[in-house]
């Protein structure tokens, strides 16, 4: 009975313990397409000008710009004006979108329309066709299609010079570049880290097999194709982007001073310090107390305390957006803060 007894207990601390490394080992991981970018595998925007049409006299007053644009339109479409065209149901508008990685001829695309001149609504508007053009200057996509403004509960709209054309414009040119035989691809991690980029290499070189990736500094990754998957890129990195890593961050506190929102990280912590500010005295840990009495509020936490401990602490007092910044600056300039502060 004892030994049965001893099993039992012996097998829930084994239980225990695997529950307890499965869910730290969870608790940050994360899949590798969700952390990292290939090189060539990326987004292109386009911008064009055009005009929008069928305004309710919400368009641009008299705007040369606008009235240039739909003189030569007309000479275009082979109706001869000589006289300069003013209306207020024609608005000036610029086009951005933007172009898939891969994106095929014939395939559709979404636009935003935005107002350039002092037209003061779009609604109702229709964006006449439009070439879209990249940074080289070359057109990829031409645009046309009714404006969707988006509208509130109450029926108005919040931005009524700005709007949508849901699948408004169509690819007519394709980027150059073949993904499926490539020999060697190059991963890059959109958070930068010693760590987390080498877990990622060596997280791959397990399931190839070999020496394949290489991490070459703090964001980058070579990958060598391997000769099971030469002409076949896409079946490799169908695998290995849902590969899990466990990532790791800097310890980092991000704090708006306009609505005083402070955002951390689990591994910021407060050293021994003592700061005094305005009516407000702190002292962390075994810090010599900076203020006592005198009508001040005093604040005494531990040295393990982490920022959003004493974060919420001081909303509990009352501190207003402008004096937690200038707390948090000041816990930087002392060195008591362990992380990098950023100030938006």
């Amino acid at each position: 009975m004892k030994t049965r007894q001893s099993v039992s207990f012996y097998f829930s601390l084994l239980l225990i313990a695997l529950l307890a490394a499965f869910c730290s080992g969870d608790a940050f991981a994360g899949r590798i397409k969700d952390i990292v970018r290939i090189k060539g595998v990326r987004d292109n925007l386009l911008i064009g000008y055009g005009l929008v049409v069928g305004l309710k006299g919400t368009g641009d007053s008299g705007a040369d710009v606008t009235g240039k644009a739909l003189l030569r339109m007309f000479n275009n479409m082979g109706i001869k004006v000589d006289t300069d065209v003013k209306s207020k149901n024609v608005a000036s508008v610029v086009v951005t979108a933007n172009l898939p990685a891969f994106a095929r001829a014939g395939q559709k695309i979404d636009l935003t329309v935005s107002s350039v001149g002092d037209a003061s609504s779009l609604e109702g508007g229709t964006l006449l066709i439009t070439p879209l053009r990249a940074g080289d200057q070359q057109i990829y996509a031409v645009a046309q299609g009714n404006v969707s403004l988006g509208t509130l509960a109450d029926g108005s709209s919040k931005f009524a010079t700005s709007g949508r054309v849901p699948d408004g414009a169509i690819v007519e040119k394709e980027l150059p570049g073949e993904f499926g035989n490539k020999k060697a691809l190059r991963l890059s991690l959109e958070e930068p880290d010693f760590t987390t980029v080498a877990r990622v290499a060596r997280v791959i070189n397990t399931e190839l097999g070999g020496k394949y990736a290489t991490a070459v500094d703090q964001a980058t990754i070579d990958l060598i194709v391997p000769f099971s998957y030469d002409g076949n890129a896409v079946e490799l990195m169908a695998v290995l982007e849902n590969l899990t890593v466990n990532t790791d961050t800097r310890a980092r506190v991000v704090i708006n001073e306009k609505s005083g929102t402070v955002v951390s990280g689990g591994k910021v912590r407060i050293k021994n310090v003592a700061l005094s500010h305005g009516d407000l005295a702190i002292n962390v840990g075994g810090a010599k107390p900076a203020a006592k009495g005198g009508g001040k509020k005093v604040v005494e936490i531990q040295n393990t305390t982490s920022v959003t401990e004493l974060v919420n602490v001081l909303n509990e007092l009352g501190v207003a957006p402008k004096d937690l910044t200038a707390i948090f600056q000041a816990l930087k300039s002392a060195g008591a803060l362990e992380g990098e502060l950023i100030i938006n």
